[in-house]
């Protein structure tokens, strides 16, 4: 069965290998602008992306035909390629074996992409560590209720 109309938005968090901060300020900009190429050209919409160092965040709203595993892969796969064949980082570049998804309401849109485009004053104040507890911490209790 096809979905005629879908609303499914994705909070993706990926992460370097063993949480290195290897992406610099210098391959930032075109790390995001080709991770956007392949969200565009996997029929989803990217809402907001930031890369930090050590991590990077994505706002999606994904194509029902993709699961967020399926579009988790697409990225990861894709975008080690484009980083290791232009030498964007040191040495070889992977991400974690894992990323993580959270899904966001409609209503909640404006308000992550704030959060995504402001991480750099974010990180001033919290490391990438205590932020992904807080989500944790965050999304569990939301189950919990």
């Amino acid at each position: 069965m096809k979905i005629e109309f879908n609303n499914l938005y994705t909070h993706f968090v990926f992460t370097t290998l063993g949480r290195h901060p290897i992406i610099s300020e210098k391959s930032r900009i075109r790390i995001e602008k080709y991770i956007t190429g392949i969200v565009n050209n996997n029929s989803s919409k990217l809402y907001a992306i930031y890369a930090n160092p050590e991590h990077v965040h994505i706002l999606v709203s994904r194509s029902a035909d993709l699961s967020e595993v399926e579009l988790a892969t697409i990225i990861a796969e894709s975008s080690e390629n484009f980083i290791n064949e232009n030498k964007l980082v040191p040495g070889s570049f992977k991400w974690q074996q894992w990323a993580s998804a959270f899904s966001v309401s409609k209503s909640d849109i404006d308000r992550v992409c704030k959060y995504i485009l402001n991480q750099p004053k974010h990180h001033k104040r919290i490391s990438f560590a205590e932020e992904y507890e807080q989500f944790l911490k965050h999304y569990q209790d939301t189950l919990k209720k």
